[in-house]
């Protein structure tokens, strides 16, 4: 891997591994769960909507297209970010970004469930048990942890949509011809959806922190990481640009403890390792090359995702 990628790479789970911190902090500083959801979408819209223009590339025009885009931005976007800004209020940022870790387990459970995944094997069965096995580790609910909540349900619902959203892109969006113009279309889209939570998004009042840090969020967090991404691909491949999944629950974990002070026991960080290790075992065995799904603005996503 060349230095300039390599540096790309760091930068890119940086910004996205930062994603769970500016949710926390718009939270604890005024916005809500929705106003945060709506003002991400939009924001990472017009970056994007900016980077596609400056690569000469346009918006789809395909009415197909646009209805297959409602299906992946909801799941994809709209969705989990909701249910990400709605899981932090319980929940540390660290371990939001732990969970968000799951993805892959999810898609491979959804795959096997669907009958689209028949290479499942020894490892990788063995893998999956031991992902949410990480999971359980983490939240220990057999001494009864404050960590286990209706929040820790919601970040697992957020990384089970980004599977169902991955499942369906790769099967529905997967047209190369201009990935920053279809990105910026879905979150257009999702931008559409978060708009039905306006009647209950409340008057805003929240002070700078909160507003800067949901600006970090949608514009860094959610636009320059698409493009960062997209460049991490183009240069060294869909499975090295996958590596950086495995770098933000570190990043997350870190930032919630230098940042935030939150406490990051030997639990949570036994659970993180056998996660991010049943994480890497579910994708140890071969199996049948599968199309790019270009349009996921979080995602190299097989790996974990983007908050």
């Amino acid at each position: 891997m060349s230095l300039a990628s390599s540096v790309r790479m760091a930068v890119l789970a940086l910004l996205w591994g930062s994603g769970f911190l500016w949710i926390k902090l718009a939270l604890d500083h005024g916005l809500g769960p929705a106003q945060i959801t709506i003002a991400r979408c939009a924001l990472g819209t017009a970056v994007l909507l900016l980077l596609a223009r400056w690569a000469g590339q346009r918006l789809p025009r395909d009415r197909a297209v646009w209805g297959r885009l409602v299906v992946a931005a909801l799941f994809c976007n709209a969705l989990p970010f909701a249910l990400f800004s709605l899981g932090e209020q319980t929940v540390d940022s660290g371990i939001a970004g732990v969970l968000n870790a799951t993805t892959p387990l999810w898609s491979l459970l959804i795959g096997v469930l669907l009958g689209t995944d028949r290479g499942l094997g020894r490892t990788r069965l063995a893998g999956l048990l031991l992902g949410f096995a990480g999971t359980l580790l983490i939240f220990a609910p057999w001494q009864r942890s404050d960590l286990l909540s209706w929040g820790a349900a919601a970040l697992l619902a957020a990384a089970a949509s980004y599977a169902v959203a991955f499942a369906y892109m790769a099967r529905h969006l997967t047209d190369r011809r201009a990935p920053l113009a279809l990105s910026a279309a879905q979150l257009l889209t999702a931008t559409g959806w978060t708009a039905f939570a306006l009647p209950v998004a409340g008057p805003v009042d929240a002070d700078l922190t909160a507003l800067l840090a949901v600006t970090a969020l949608g514009v860094l967090g959610t636009g320059v990481t698409f493009y960062l991404n997209y460049r991490l691909i183009a240069d060294e491949g869909a499975t090295s640009a996958a590596t950086v999944g495995y770098l933000l629950p570190v990043v997350s974990v870190a930032l919630g403890a230098l940042v935030l002070g939150e406490d990051v026991g030997a639990r949570v960080v036994a659970g993180m390792a056998v996660v991010l290790l049943g994480v890497a075992m579910t994708r140890r065995a071969p199996a049948r090359p599968q199309p790019v799904p270009v349009s996921a603005v979080r995602s190299s996503p097989r790996a974990a995702q983007a908050p």
